[in-house]
């Protein structure tokens, strides 16, 4: 059997492109193998309806609606490796199988790259981020840290001020702001300290305190660190998929990579902003093109 369309990657983007396609009555296989980056993120936030919903609650009611429609398969497998064969994609799975596709949609995400700091992950998700509009609400008014070993910090601080104006953003020893950027963040008060960070110190989940290489400390109980980002999975490169500069698979305004056939759904393509209603809007409109398509390729060829 050839289906319509396999979908790799079962986070929003992913189940919100089977959704529309399961509806249009396209033959779907979505592959999730129920690792979501969101896992430590202890709920989603932004997203009308569905504002501060656990991420298994999510998913849980994702995959009831997915089961509405007959003609979408979900399988909880990882992909391997792919293929595009005369036309066809060829999609290979731990479990021995080769699942044949008309198109593909690449929902892979992305993987989030922090700064090596003694304390972070006990933290993360519970008192430190890397979104401010999805969990600035819960820190507000809070001093807060902002930790970034590249631009983005100025923004993120600068952003982050909305929330809390007790900041301070830490550069972990890299000198990643201009002297006009350092003196506009202290204009309103902000600290900047550009030393190497030695510890994140805290409790339970809770940041208490910043502690820098030369033993002083910083008393926070919260904050953000921006992220590098890479590619979550070998299938752009595997398909010879053209990548933007920043590393996300590079695609028109429709979702199409530069292979034919083949469509990138959420933060594998765009990177950011990593929001829930984001991803699940690229999803849909990127599901509609792919029906669009095989529906003006089956008028060419006479299909019934």
């Amino acid at each position: 059997m050839i289906y319509d369309c396999v979908i790799i990657g079962g986070g929003p983007a992913g189940l919100n492109a089977a959704l529309v396609l399961g509806r249009a009555r396209r033959s779907i296989v979505l592959f999730d193998h129920n690792r979501p980056r969101n896992a430590v993120t202890h709920a989603s936030h932004g997203f009308i309806t569905r504002d501060g919903v656990t991420i298994p609650e999510f998913r849980r009611i994702a995959h009831e609606e997915l089961g509405r429609y007959p003609s979408i398969r979900l399988m909880h497998v990882e992909v391997t490796t792919v293929a595009k064969v005369d036309g066809v994609f060829n999609v290979h799975d731990t479990m021995g199988r080769c699942i044949h596709a008309k198109k593909l949609i690449l929902a892979t995400g992305v993987k989030e790259i922090f700064p090596q700091i003694e304390g972070f992950t006990p933290l993360y998700g519970k008192s430190l981020f890397n979104c401010v509009y999805c969990d600035g609400w819960e820190l507000r008014d809070q001093p807060l840290v902002v930790v970034s070993e590249h631009a983005a910090g100025f923004h993120t601080a600068k952003l982050l001020f909305q929330w809390s104006n007790d900041l301070a953003v830490c550069t972990n020893g890299h000198s990643t702001l201009t002297h006009e950027q350092k003196m506009q963040l202290q204009s309103k008060g902000v600290k900047v300290i550009e030393q190497p960070i030695a510890a994140f110190i805290g409790h339970h989940g809770n940041l208490q305190q910043v502690r820098f290489a030369d033993g002083t400390e910083l008393a926070r109980s919260g904050g953000f660190v921006t992220p590098k980002f890479e590619q979550s999975a070998p299938f752009a490169e595997q398909l010879g998929c053209e990548l933007t500069a920043a590393g996300g698979i590079k695609t028109e305004e429709s979702g199409r990579t530069t292979i034919a056939g083949v469509y990138a759904a959420g933060d594998a393509s765009s990177f950011s902003p990593s929001q829930v209603v984001f991803a699940a809007a690229d999803g849909s409109r990127i599901a509609m093109h792919i029906n669009r398509e095989l529906t003006e390729e089956e008028f060419e060829q006479g299909e019934h």
